[in-house]
C-alpha cells in the first residue's frame, strides 16, 4: 500500500474544536499561562495537530479573536518613519483595514468584546499581549508612560472605530478617510510622544 504524503487531513470539526479550547484556555489562564499542549488536551488531539491548523501560539490567540490583522504589521506601517509622524501613520492604517475587505471582521470583533464579560477578557489579553508588548519596543517610549499612552491612543481609536464603522453617527461615518487622518492623527500623535498635562509633562 502506498503511504500518503502531505499535510495531515483533520476531522472537519477538529479546528472548531481547538479554537474552543483555546477560547476557554485563554480567559481562564490569559495568553501566557495558556499552553498548546492544554489546548489541544482539551481539544482531544494531538499539539501537533494544533500546529497544524494554526502555526504559532499567536497565530492561534488571533484566530481565537477573529483577528482581522495582525497587529504586528499594522504596528511595523505605523512607526516606520519619522516619529513625528506616528500619530498620522497609525490612523493611516487603522481606518485602512476598517475600510478595506477584512472590515466586516473588525466590525464583527468589536461587537463581540461588549457582549459579555468573557469576550472582554479576551479582548484585554489581545491588547496586552498582542499590541502592547509589540508596540512599546518600536515606539521607544518611556516604559513607565508607554502602557498609559498606548492604551490613551488606542481608546481614542476603538471610539472612532465605534461611532464610524458600528453605530454609524453621520457625518462622522461618511467623511473621507484622510480628512480624518488630518484631524485624529495629532491628537494620537500627542497620546504617545507628546505632553499630557497632569499626567506626563514634556
Amino acid at each position: 500500500m502506498v503511504r500518503r504524503t502531505g499535510r495531515r487531513p483533520g476531522n472537519p470539526d477538529t479546528r472548531e474544536a481547538i479554537l474552543s479550547a483555546a477560547r476557554g484556555a485563554f480567559a481562564e489562564k490569559g495568553y501566557d499561562g495558556a499552553s498548546i499542549r492544554a489546548i489541544a488536551t482539551g481539544a482531544g488531539v494531538d499539539p501537533a495537530l494544533v500546529h497544524h491548523y494554526f502555526g504559532t501560539k499567536d497565530k492561534l490567540f488571533l484566530a481565537t479573536m477573529n483577528s482581522p490583522v495582525d497587529p504586528v504589521d499594522l504596528i511595523t506601517e505605523a512607526t516606520a518613519g519619522d516619529r513625528d509622524e506616528i500619530g498620522v501613520r497609525f490612523v493611516r492604517a487603522f481606518l485602512a483595514m476598517w475600510d478595506g475587505p477584512r472590515g466586516a471582521a473588525a466590525v464583527a470583533l468589536l461587537r463581540s468584546v461588549a457582549g459579555t464579560e468573557w469576550t472582554a477578557k479576551l479582548f484585554r489579553e489581545f491588547i496586552i499581549t498582542q499590541i502592547l508588548r509589540r508596540a512599546v519596543p518600536r515606539l521607544d517610549l518611556d516604559p513607565d508612560q508607554a502602557h498609559l499612552r498606548i492604551t490613551l491612543a488606542g481608546s481614542h481609536l476603538a471610539g472612532l472605530a465605534l461611532a464610524r464603522y458600528v453605530i454609524k453617527v453621520e457625518p462622522l461615518a461618511s467623511t473621507p478617510s484622510e480628512t480624518l487622518v488630518a484631524a485624529v492623527g495629532p491628537a494620537v500623535q500627542r497620546y504617545l510622544t507628546g505632553d499630557l498635562p497632569g499626567v506626563f509633562p514634556a
